[in-house]
């Protein structure tokens, strides 16, 4: 931003002294005026871990919904639908163990960012492994048949969202 000059100061003919007040001067930047080029090592740092919070909790949702349509799809399969208390007691176990896939393995932590696959695939083998251990210890079935589907279920949409996720940013970085 520049401090306006008058009017009457024209930039002198070549070889000529200059006359009138000096040249306009560079006013000093708010933070307003300040943009990308302009920003300091600071700020840069400040906007990558706002960033990376916020990829944090919308991974951490995605995950959180995985589950719950999980248990929610399960039970309504098996006609056991309706009941509260039973989906609470359905979906308790993989609910602990994908936020202890969370916290333990560092799907928050840096160098992996909560929405890439390396994090989806350690997310996907924690919440299944605590999962069904914590089924078990529960009370709750944990047949082979029950431990294929969950698998297969939850890395398909543990993974999936993930997927899904990357191919829309692409697409919206190309637009």
């Amino acid at each position: 931003m520049l401090t306006p000059s008058p009017a009457s100061a024209r930039p002198p003919a070549p070889g000529a002294a200059p006359v009138g007040p000096a040249p306009a001067t560079p006013a000093p930047a708010t933070p307003a005026d300040v943009g990308p080029a302009d920003v300091g090592p600071a700020e840069v740092r400040s906007r990558a871990i706002r960033s990376w919070y916020t990829r944090s909790w919308r991974a951490g949702g995605g995950d959180v919904a995985a589950v719950l349509l999980f248990v929610l799809l399960g039970r309504t399969s098996h006609h056991e639908g309706g009941a509260v208390a039973g989906f609470v007691v359905a979906a308790w176990p993989f609910l602990v163990a994908v936020l202890t896939a969370w916290v333990t393995l560092g799907a928050w932590a840096r160098p992996w960012p909560p929405t890439s696959l390396r994090a989806g695939a350690a997310t996907v083998a924690t919440t299944v492994t605590l999962g069904m251990l914590l089924r078990h210890l529960a009370g709750g079935g944990t047949p082979a048949s029950f431990v294929a589907v969950a698998t297969t279920f939850l890395t398909l949409f543990l993974l999936g969202w993930r997927l899904a996720a990357r191919r829309l940013a692409r697409r919206a970085t190309r637009s």
